[in-house]
C-alpha cells in the first residue's frame, strides 16, 4: 500500500491495534528461532573448504589427492569423484526431499516440535560427520543435516520462518524475520573462517564438520523453553485457552480482554 494510512478491516472500520512490545522474552524467542539460519549457513559454507583439505582427501578420497599432486597446470576437472560429489550434494538432496513434506508435518505437530526435531537432526549430523571413519558416515551425517534444513529452514512454510512471522509483534515483524537471513550470512562467514583456521591441522576437518553441532544445541535447548505459536495451536484444534495464554507471553502484549486476545490469535 503506497503512502501511510490506516489499515481498514472488511467492515470498513479501522483495524484494532492489539499492541505488542519488544521484550526480552520476544527477543530471545526470535533469536533462538533465527539461529536455524546460522546452522543452515554454516552447513552451506563448510563443505567447500573441507573438501579441499589434504588430510580429509587423504583419508576419504586419496585418488582425488593423487590427481591433484600429479596435475601439471591446475586443478580443473580433478574433483570429478562421484563419492566426493555425493558428500557435498547429499545435504541438498535430503533438504529437497524433506521440504516436500515439511509443510504438512509442521502443520500436524506444530512449529516448536519441528524446531526440536531439527535441532536434534543438526546435532546428530554434525556429530556423525565430525567422527566419520568412512564415506558412508560422511554421507549419512550430511543427509541428517539436510533433513534438518528441509524441515526447519528450507522454505516459507517450514518451522523457523513461520515461527518468526507468527511470534513477532506486528511492528517488529520485518526486522525480526530478517534475522534469519542475517544469521544465515553469519553462518557462511563463520564456516569460511573456521575452515581457514583449521586448514593446517591434521584433524581440522573433524573440527570444521563437528562444529555444526554447536548452534544445534542452542536451537534445541532454546526450543524446549519456547511456546508454540497461537496459530499453530488453533490449527491443531487447540481452541481452549492455550492460544490466549501463548500470545501475550511470547509477544510481550499487555493484558487485554479475553475476546480481544481470541480475535487476534490468528493475526
Amino acid at each position: 500500500m503506497a503512502g501511510g494510512g490506516a489499515v481498514v478491516a472488511n467492515d470498513g472500520l479501522p483495524a484494532a491495534d492489539y499492541g505488542g512490545r519488544l521484550t526480552l522474552s520476544v527477543l530471545t524467542t526470535c533469536l533462538v528461532a533465527a539461529s536455524g539460519g546460522l546452522i543452515f549457513g554454516y552447513d552451506i559454507g563448510i563443505s567447500g573448504g573441507v573438501s579441499q583439505m589434504e588430510p580429509f582427501l587423504e583419508r576419504f578420497f586419496p585418488h582425488v589427492l593423487a590427481r591433484m599432486a600429479a596435475a601439471k597446470r591446475d586443478d580443473y576437472c580433478l574433483y570429478d569423484s562421484q563419492a566426493l560429489t555425493a558428500f557435498t550434494s547429499s545435504l541438498y538432496v535430503a533438504g529437497l526431499v524433506a521440504s516436500l513434506v515439511a509443510s504438512r508435518v509442521t502443520k500436524a505437530v506444530g512449529r516448536q516440535r519441528i524446531m526440536l526435531m531439527g535441532g536434534a537432526l543438526f546435532f546428530a549430523g554434525g556429530a556423525i560427520t565430525g567422527a566419520a571413519v568412512n564415506i558412508a558416515m560422511l554421507i549419512i551425517g550430511r543427509m541428517l543435516l539436510g533433513f534438518g534444513v528441509g524441515f526447519t529452514n528450507q522454505d516459507s512454510t517450514s518451522a523457523t520462518p513461520l515461527f518468526l512471522a507468527e511470534m513477532a509483534p506486528t511492528q517488529w515483524r520485518g526486522s525480526l524475520t530478517a534475522g534469519f537471513q542475517f544469521f544465515l550470512a553469519v553462518g557462511v562467514l563463520t564456516a569460511n573462517l573456521v575452515n581457514y583456521a583449521t586448514a593446517r591441522i591434521s584433524w581440522g576437518w573433524r573440527l570444521s564438520l563437528g562444529l555444526a553441532g554447536a548452534p544445534a544445541v542452542i536451537i534445541f535447548l532454546g526450543a524446549l523453553f519456547l511456546t508454540d505459536t497461537p496459530s499453530s495451536l488453533v490449527m491443531r484444534g487447540r481452541t481452549d485457552d492455550a492460544p490466549r495464554r501463548s500470545r501475550p507471553r511470547a509477544r510481550g502484549e499487555r493484558g487485554r480482554g479475553r475476546g480481544a486476545q481470541r480475535h487476534c490469535a490468528l493475526r
